[in-house]
């Protein structure tokens, strides 16, 4: 959940369709990143591709004695274009399903000596590459979080059982593979940094599940360079994302976001859903998903410096907790447990300390604090922690750690 403008907004983690009788799981990304994920209302818009058409002035008799004859009208080719590249772009884009092990409904059944696993919920995915007997592709953490087992449905229908070759949950970013002779050609990849508000962009992917398998809407780049905080099963995250019209719905969370030349500038990840909001949906940027993505098809996990602490946002504290505390002190993120033996327990910091800031960088979220540990430091940084514990001001010099 997400408050924008003092209004209630449900942050939907567009990831997947679920079976009748069955709940499903979600991301609150943004998040709905992004920890366990459940999707309470969704709106479905529709996105219709619009046409362009050539009008030609018309002809001019040149001169009295020639007969006037009328030029041909010619026909707009841009929509034509448009359908061969999105049917060159679909072939790469994939149905992902999640098995998760079933349990019983009632307490005193036995369970089957077989685990037995149903549909959970459904979403899409993107071939990324091909290399080495493998197919590679891109979907989100969420749409496969969870799953027992993952398969895939391909273009021409075949159903095949992917493995997973690694996830981040604070990205939502996952790579799976199948084998490369049962897959079609991988997508080009575009490069976000040069995309511009008012571009033309078109989302491809499986709403609402398989029966609507690439279903393509046509909207625009809304703007770039967005930050949205979500709760992932790793912790808070801000996710930098592209904004965008078009429309994207549970069951695309994985899919392509393509430019107009059919490269994927982007991994539709979620949507805000709220009644009387339309057209808010947001893509994970090329940029930000190509490093992930290699790191994770290369060891298999993102290694990232570890802190060692618990923390809650000063913000959700109660008021008379903070009542005696200086200023600076009410906006920044309180350790709420010290692991022993982390870089944070040999850095002297304690719980009920207040962090404000990183290396002289205010930061008043647990989101904003991973955010610089995370992407701007590295294992083995000397990091200066600026602390309040109690009234007093304190300075902290922690080494990070590998977790």
């Amino acid at each position: 959940m997400e408050n924008y403008n003092g209004e209630e907004q449900e942050q939907v983690r567009v990831k997947d369709k679920p079976k009748k009788g069955k709940s499903h799981v979600f991301t609150g990304l943004v998040s709905g990143v992004i920890a366990s994920l459940v999707t309470s209302s969704v709106f479905v818009f529709g996105g219709e591709l619009s046409e362009k058409e050539a009008i030609d002035e018309t002809s001019k008799p040149a001169a009295v004695e020639q007969t006037v004859t009328p030029q041909k009208l010619s026909t707009s080719t841009d929509s034509n274009q448009r359908a061969d590249m999105v049917e060159t772009a679909s072939k790469s884009i994939v149905g992902v399903v999640n098995f998760q092990e079933s349990k019983s409904r009632y307490p005193f059944q036995q369970q089957s000596t077989e685990n037995e696993t149903v549909e959970s919920g459904t979403g899409s995915g993107v071939i990324y590459k091909k290399a080495n007997g493998k197919a590679y592709i891109i979907t989100n953490n969420h749409v496969i979080e969870g799953a027992k087992q993952v398969e895939i449905s391909l273009y021409d229908g075949k159903k095949v059982t992917a493995e997973v070759v690694g996830a981040d949950a604070l990205t939502d970013l996952a790579v799976l593979t199948i084998k490369d002779s049962v897959a079609l050609e991988a997508v080009d990849f575009g490069d976000s940094a040069s995309i511009r508000p008012g571009e033309e962009v078109l989302a491809i992917g499986n709403p609402l599940g398989l029966d609507f398998s690439r279903s393509v809407t046509q909207g625009i780049v809304s703007a770039t360079g967005r930050a949205i905080s979500v709760d992932t099963s790793d912790g808070e995250w801000e996710l930098d994302v592209i904004q965008t019209d078009a429309a994207i719905n549970p069951g695309n969370s994985g899919g392509a976001l393509i430019n107009t030349a059919g490269e994927v500038i982007g991994i539709n990840s979620l949507k805000i859903s709220e009644s009387g909001v339309e057209g808010l949906g947001f893509a994970i940027p090329s940029n930000e998903v190509l490093p992930i993505v290699k790191e994770l098809i290369e060891k298999g996990k993102i290694t990232r410096p570890y802190l060692g602490v618990s923390l809650t946002n000063t913000e959700e504290l109660p008021q008379y907790y903070l009542k005696e505390m200086p200023e600076s002190a009410k906006s920044g993120v309180m350790v709420t447990s010290v692991q022993p033996g982390s870089a944070a327990s040999e850095g002297g910091m304690l719980e009920q300390d207040i962090i404000v800031a990183i290396d002289g960088t205010k930061v008043s979220t647990a989101a904003e604090m991973r955010k610089q540990l995370y992407k701007d430091k590295k294992i083995g940084d000397k990091v200066v922690f600026k602390v309040y514990r109690g009234t007093k001001e304190k300075t902290l010099t922690v080494t990070l750690k590998k977790a």
